[in-house]
């Protein structure tokens, strides 16, 4: 993608569909003139005059426990320098989105026009009484130092600087692990740290925290080794000078076991590295380009454990596995501060979480076959869904150890169990089908390419690497309106009604009829569906042209679904195709089924259903527990309808014992985890998350999904076939660009999964 191109669409999404990237909402009914007196005029005076009569009942009756103020003045923003409070806006509001989406924490951006230290502190002391917590963000050395301490000293809630502290967590997390790999001691090995801003400064003193010796740390800024007796040295400074008689980056590497990079890209080269001790731990930390390109380091030395600030490579040094869970663990016991204590322990939680067996999750995002615990993973990956019940706790545990808890936590398993509810409400499935797809893209053909927001979302889809597209309709269309969308990509467009396409149109047809002479179809008329674009596409899936297919954006659903069905057909063993959708909930995914196909299935075709979309759930990292639906309650109506969904359960209970599943369930039984343990106890639901529901027939199905999306304004991606021979997938009418994006990662791990399976039987 061009920098132009780069640049213009990140001025549309921060500008589009309204301004920023965060906004407030209310989280009290407000419907009636009963609800606005309480919540303001008279009501609000009850909770005021209680606030009044102590101040800590301020985290009982308003939300400030739960907010955290991410303040700037934006004197060191990314690598942009001091540009000033309103132009890092965007930056902070970005932290705000981090700390929602990983925690669950209301963040609110301030930005102050001072870059006097004595008025910055009084300000933030000044709004404090509004915040649970302060993030300190991008304010430049060495008054960061000083806004901190003095912050820290003078407020009694969590004050943090996480461009100086959230780095050190995890890069000494990281550094640990490394060292047991390594079989070396933190007290002997000699460390090099390139840089000597807020960053490495907090890095250094949070090893020297976990034993690193001062007589093997050097430490280098633009004018060299610092050591003692240069002059004018800051005390941050001076804290890390050597008295070795060295002056280069070169003579520092020598025989060095650590090297922390913080700094510049491509300043150690293949022959400093050489120069490194056996085992050497280099983390080339500088964004977007590290201080060594991880290919020539790995190539270079093959003993090598490599960390950088990147996620396209093992080992990313990552501040979101640090700062979310910090303040959530501090906030959830009330700490009056973040010390060393809690620090440290959340450096030992997230060394210890890398050593545990890895979720299936995690690895299907990063598509590994299993993640454990080595060279190439030293540290936990940001999709972990276990950072959030681990850390926090870890966080709290040492705040209340330290004697800054002001609300200890008595019930640890009550209160991983709520973090874990926090977790549910962002769209943590969409990047793991993302990432999963740039793991091994294929040929997708977009069967309607000559529509604008078709060949959008196959712009996207291959500029974010998910997938190689192929255009499928009018050249001339997808030409000029490529020219239009800058789409200059050197990739294959396809007219099916072109001369140029004769043969493959040819060949296609001679297929199509040797598949479906039996079934009323002659070679005159198999050529002639061969210049419809859903024959022509389909068939260049199964021909194996494509990898996958997706189409629908223009076309009514049965129109499409109905070439699909003739070309491709079910899959081996497969009585019915149906469709799954996943919506992106407050609750987190569920998985529903079937939303488009199957009109009034009977119970051996839910069971078969219920079978698939379970392993819809499996292929996408999630445990299914599923409720089949209906409008009964465990055989409290005779009605066909809920008796059938009775023996769709009785089959997969039979079939498949090792599914949790049950039913038939009335949708607020099946989602109310404490309506349903009060009421059924003996259901395998009973005290389980239900994330997967099979629908008694089409209508309710089709009709739940859709309202969902337009009340909830709950995304969705789907609807996913399932029990074809091949990877298509068919769109619902006008879907956004955005969900054709999604639908094309489905597609292409769809597509991922299939060969894996025949690649598994061809080794058998």
């Amino acid at each position: 993608m061009s920098k132009q191109k780069t640049r213009r669409e990140a001025l549309v999404y921060h500008a589009k569909p309204q301004p920023g990237k965060i906004k407030i909402v209310p989280t009290k009914p407000y419907a009636t003139q009963r609800d606005l007196g309480l919540a303001y005029s008279p009501g609000v005076a009850e909770p005021c005059l209680e606030i009044a009569k102590d101040k800590d009942n301020v985290y009982k009756y308003t939300a400030k426990g739960n907010i955290v103020a991410v303040i700037s003045n934006g004197t060191a923003v990314l690598g942009l320098g001091n540009i000033g409070p309103e132009a890092s806006k965007p930056v902070m509001e970005g932290k705000c989105l981090l700390f929602k989406i990983f925690a669950d924490i209301d963040g609110i951006d301030i930005e102050l026009d001072t870059t006097d230290v004595e008025k910055f502190i009084e300000t933030v002391k000044i709004i404090a009484p509004t915040f649970g917590g302060i993030n300190l963000e991008d304010i430049k050395a060495p008054e960061a130092f000083e806004i901190e301490r003095r912050l820290k000293e003078e407020l009694d809630i969590p004050v943090m600087h996480d461009d100086q502290h959230g780095t050190a967590i995890i890069s000494a997390a990281a550094l640990l692990n490394a060292l047991v790999i390594t079989k070396k001691k933190i007290s002997d090995v000699r460390i090099v740290i390139s840089g000597a801003g807020a960053a490495a400064v907090s890095c250094t003193r949070l090893y020297k925290a976990f034993g690193a010796s001062d007589k093997n740390i050097v430490m280098l800024d633009s004018k060299g080794v610092i050591r003692s007796d240069r002059d004018t040295l800051s005390a941050e400074k001076l804290e890390f000078a050597t008295d070795r008689k060295i002056d280069t980056l070169e003579e520092a590497m020598k025989d060095a076991d650590v090297f922390i990079g913080l700094s510049v890209k491509d300043i150690v080269s293949a022959e400093m590295l050489l120069s490194m001790a056996k085992d050497p731990i280099v983390f080339a930390m500088a964004n977007p380009d590290p201080e060594i390109d991880y290919n020539l380091a790995i190539k270079t030395r093959k003993d090598i454990i490599m960390a950088t600030g990147r996620s396209d490579h093992p080992n990313q040094v990552n501040n979101v596995l640090g700062f979310p869970f910090i303040f959530r663990g501090a906030l959830d016991v009330r700490a009056t501060k973040i010390n060393e204590a809690m620090k440290m322990a959340a450096v030992k939680a997230l060394a210890e979480l890398t050593k545990e067996p890895v979720p299936e999750q995690v690895n299907i995002a990063y598509g590994q076959t299993r993640l454990t615990f080595g060279r190439d993973y030293i540290i936990p990956k940001p999709f972990d869904p276990r950072l959030i019940s681990e850390i926090p706790p870890a966080v709290a545990k040492a705040a209340m150890e330290s004697g800054v808890a002001k609300m200890p936590i008595d019930d640890w398993d009550k209160y991983r169990e709520e973090l874990l509810q926090r977790s549910g409400n962002d769209n943590k499935i969409v990047r793991l089908l993302h990432d999963r797809a740039r793991m091994n893209p294929k040929k997708i053909v977009y069967a309607e390419a000559d529509h604008l927001d078709v060949l959008k979302a196959a712009q996207i889809a291959y500029e974010e690497g998910l997938a190689t597209p192929i255009l499928l309709g009018n050249k001339v269309v997808i030409s000029e309106l490529m020219k239009e969308l800058e789409f200059d990509a050197d990739i294959l467009v396809i007219d099916s009604h072109a001369d140029e396409a004769n043969d493959k149109r040819n060949h296609y047809a001679a297929k199509y009829f040797e598949n479906r002479q039996r079934s009323g179809v002659s070679l005159f008329g198999a050529r002639a569906k061969m210049k419809e674009r859903n024959y022509f596409a389909a068939m260049m899936v199964l021909e194996g042209d494509a990898d996958g297919m997706i189409s629908g954006y223009s076309r009514a659903y049965p129109t499409v679904v109905k070439p699909v069905f003739e070309v491709i057909g079910r899959a081996a063993n497969v009585k019915k195709v149906s469709t799954v959708n996943i919506m992106i909930t407050e609750r987190g995914p569920l998985f529903l089924a079937d939303t488009s196909i199957n009109i009034d299935p009977n119970a051996e075709e839910i069971a078969e259903i219920a079978k698939m979309t379970a392993n819809v759930a499996t292929t996408f990292g999630f445990s299914p527990v599923m409720a089949l639906l209906s409008y009964a309650n465990f055989g409290s109506s005779t009605h066909p309808r809920a008796t059938k969904v009775k023996e769709a359960v009785k089959i997969l209970h039979a079939t498949n014992p090792e599914l949790v599943v049950d039913g038939e369930l009335q949708i607020d039984f099946a989602l109310n985890k404490e309506l349903h343990q009060g009421k059924f106890p003996f259901s395998k639901l009973a005290g389980k998350k239900v994330n997967t529901l099979i629908f008694p027939n089409l209508e309710s199905a089709n009709i739940t999904y859709k309202l969902l999306k337009e009340l909830n304004q709950a995304d969705s991606i789907g609807p996913i076939m399932v029990g074809l021979r091949r990877s298509v997938h068919i769109l619902q009418l006008g879907a956004s660009v955005d969900e054709m994006v999604n639908m094309t990662a489905v597609a292409v791990i769809d597509a991922q999964e299939r060969e894996k399976r025949k690649l598994a039987k061809t080794q058998k």
